[in-house]
């Protein structure tokens, strides 16, 4: 099958997250993706050697795509980066702000050369603003955008435990990349774009921002629990087990209450009789769901919960997603061995993804050079 993307040439000045898993999903869509790294090669390579001696990171961001090392501080290297980008349909670079412009790879210069080019350029912080300048990894950026503030428990705030800035940069340069090619492909002319960590993480923040800016204020860190719903988090039921349940409207409260807690007249007592009045109330709510719960077994609570037709989850751990029943594997090659990556998310009914190989360091190097020759 023909892919979306085939015959279109992306060229990826990259390193570490963002921009990587932005060229990554390009390369699933069939694009033809090269990667231009540093002679010492992109750092997140050295992260950690946990997928049969190769990075974890690297693995997962960089099937499917050709390796080139180049050292754009030599007129050779970047005189063959300019002729590589020259023949392409998407630039894409995160190195740091005005580097790009400095080499002569900036998006107008590259731009003015070829309207029908697609660059985008990723950033920490964006390329204009009072913090442009500064450096911006995913944790920094966790913290500045307030993600931090409303993640955790109530005596701390936490981290996200993946690096969910870079992720949400990524994804969002990537449908802005989509967005252009298809206009590109009815007017002729392609675009500049920018995205960065911050103001992909500043987007996810809008509702507590709004709470905030228009509301009572933003959400407090209430753990495994929801800040806006109620009964919404997790419980321990018998010998510590625990569950995660969700409630998400007036007839599932009025069930549980019935159902699960086994209290009628809860369901219209007035300190839980709406969504509000329950999170308002939520510690006395949570208190008649620990009774009932802590002295049944989680699955007794888990059967009871299937007939009432009420949600809930698994606390799982790494291992126990490494084994959960839903979870969809493809195998990719690797320099060291094949590696089983969870699938790509989007499915397309009755086409398995087709991925490429994670290249080692300058695989392509010598063939890239031959081809790119000037």
């Amino acid at each position: 099958m023909t892919r979306p993307l085939e015959g279109l040439l992306v060229v990826s000045l990259e390193q570490a997250v963002a921009a990587p898993y932005c060229s990554c999903r390009l390369a699933d869509a069939g694009a033809r993706v090269i990667k231009l790294e540093r002679p010492e090669g992109d750092f997140a390579r050295a992260y950690d050697r946990a997928a049969k001696g190769e990075s974890a990171y690297f693995v997962w961001l960089n099937r499917g795509k050709e390796s080139l090392a180049v050292d754009l501080k030599t007129q050779e290297d970047l005189a063959l980066a300019r002729r590589i980008i020259a023949q392409a349909d998407v630039f894409i670079q995160n190195l740091a702000p005005g580097a790009a412009r400095r080499l002569g790879l900036g998006a107008d210069e590259l731009r003015t050369a070829d309207p029908r080019l697609v660059t985008c350029d990723i950033s920490g912080y964006g390329e204009t603003g009072p913090y442009a300048q500064m450096k911006a990894y995913d944790l920094l950026v966790q913290a500045e955008s307030g993600l931090a503030a409303v993640t955790g428990r109530p005596e701390g705030p936490g981290r996200v435990g993946v690096s969910v800035c870079d992720i949400a940069c990524g994804m969002y340069a990537y449908q802005a990349i989509l967005e252009a090619l298809l206009r590109r492909a009815r007017t002729g002319e392609g675009a500049a774009l920018a995205a960065s960590l911050f103001s992909g993480m500043a987007d996810w923040m809008t509702v507590p921002l709004l709470h905030h800016d228009y509301g009572p204020g933003a959400p407090q860190r209430v753990g495994l629990h929801h800040p806006s719903i109620a009964p919404y988090g997790v419980y321990a039921c018998a010998g510590g087990a625990e569950i995660v349940i969700c409630i998400q409207n007036e007839r599932e409260w009025r069930r549980f209450a019935e159902q699960i807690l086994r209290q009628e007249a809860l369901a219209e007592d007035p300190r839980f009789c709406d969504n509000s009045a329950r999170v308002a109330n939520r510690a006395a709510l949570d208190r008649e769901i620990e009774a009932r719960f802590a002295g049944s077994a989680r699955s007794a609570v888990v059967e009871d919960l299937q007939t009432a037709g009420i949600a809930f989850g698994a606390v799982n751990s790494p291992a126990d997603l490494s084994a959960h029943p839903q979870l969809r594997r493809v195998t990719v090659e690797t320099p060291g061995g094949p590696i089983d990556l969870v699938a790509p998310p989007a499915e397309e009914r009755g086409h398995a993804p087709v991925l490429g190989a994670v290249p080692a360091l300058d695989q392509h190097g010598a063939a890239l050079r031959a081809e790119f020759a000037g």
